[in-house]
């Protein structure tokens, strides 16, 4: 089994923070995003991982090399970005033959994935959301449990049962043939080629796919949603207390998660914040945000804020979207 992660999108709908910074290692929590994604399918017994690569993939590929040298990891750059079902087509001549899990870079997914991984047939996670319109979607067969066809952002839905960026695909050979068919062809859906129009091709073929109902989900690829994310992900886990030495005259609200070497002074902060390593805070209050690394803050007020690193802010603020080496003063 190998697992396939496609990263190489520039994450639009998030900038100017991915201008300088990859999507995948936005923090979340206290760690990037890119973690929740691989350390749960480790831990399933996936240890080589494709990487489809592209915006700032140098980024990605030194932070892998790094904190998992122990996976075995390839790198394939998507030069142009023509989708997600070009980007999985780029990693035919690593996979081969063998069995794959495709997990897409901005989605974070609570399920059993040894099950998933066990499961002797294809999968598509899937889950019921009030809009589906964003998303590829799955018509199902709840007699039969399979899926009866699969569409990418219809406008016009039919279900509200979205795919949720998890596919596990035993036919890979089919796969393939599909994605070369729509690739040789420019067969496209919103100017893209689609991982999902590749599946409904295998539908079309006979080849049977399952659904794998997903209960908790973080679509992880617009600001709000991010924050939303990181609030839950801060709740679910154990409170970590926050060192005595880092922290003066000032109070923590939980859950937090602030790292190594920053200091808080006559501030308060909390809930649902993360701060990156080394930021210094001095009177502020600061709620339900993410503040990147080596950043200075100062007598600010933030709530519903996304801070990228190594930003300068001084004076008062109510909301905030700025990106990485950014300086304001509202004094």
């Amino acid at each position: 089994m190998k697992a396939i992660i496609p990263v190489a999108g520039a994450g639009t709908k998030l900038r100017p923070h991915t201008h300088t910074q990859p999507k995948a290692l936005i923090p979340l929590a206290g760690k990037p995003l890119l973690d929740f994604i691989i350390d749960p399918l480790y831990q399933a017994g996936i240890e080589e991982f494709i990487f489809i690569t592209g915006h700032l993939g140098e980024k990605i590929r030194a932070y892998i090399e790094q904190k998992y040298p122990h996976l075995r990891s390839h790198f394939v750059h998507q030069t142009e970005r023509e989708g997600v079902g070009h980007a999985v087509w780029l990693a035919r001549e690593w996979v081969q033959h063998d069995e794959i899990l495709i997990m897409l870079g901005d989605t974070i997914c609570e399920c059993d994935y040894r099950a998933i991984i066990q499961a002797r047939q294809n999968v598509l996670g899937v889950k019921k959301v009030d809009d589906p319109r964003d998303f590829g979607v799955a018509e199902i067969d709840e007699a039969q449990q399979r899926i009866v066809h699969v569409e990418e952002k219809p406008q016009i839905p039919t279900t509200n049962t979205a795919l949720v960026g998890v596919y596990k695909i035993i036919d890979t050979d089919a796969l393939f043939d599909c994605l070369t068919y729509h690739v040789q062809h420019n067969v496209r859906s919103h100017d893209e080629i689609q991982l999902t129009d590749a599946i409904e091709c295998m539908i079309q073929k006979g080849i049977s796919f399952v659904p794998f109902k997903v209960t908790v989900w973080f679509d992880c690829g617009r600001k709000d949603k991010l924050l939303e994310s990181n609030a839950t992900l801060l709740k679910k886990r154990n409170p970590v207390p926050v060192r005595e030495d880092m922290v003066e005259n000032s109070i923590i609200v939980q859950p937090v998660s602030i790292a190594e070497g920053c200091r808080i002074k006559d501030s308060i902060v909390g809930p649902n914040v993360t701060i990156g390593e080394h930021t210094f805070v001095h009177r502020c209050i600061i709620q339900h945000s993410i503040i990147g690394a080596f950043s200075q803050l100062k007598e600010v007020v933030l709530a519903d804020s996304l801070i990228g690193s190594d930003a300068h802010i001084k004076g008062f603020s109510q909301h905030l979207n700025i990106g990485d080496n950014t300086e304001i003063d509202f004094a």
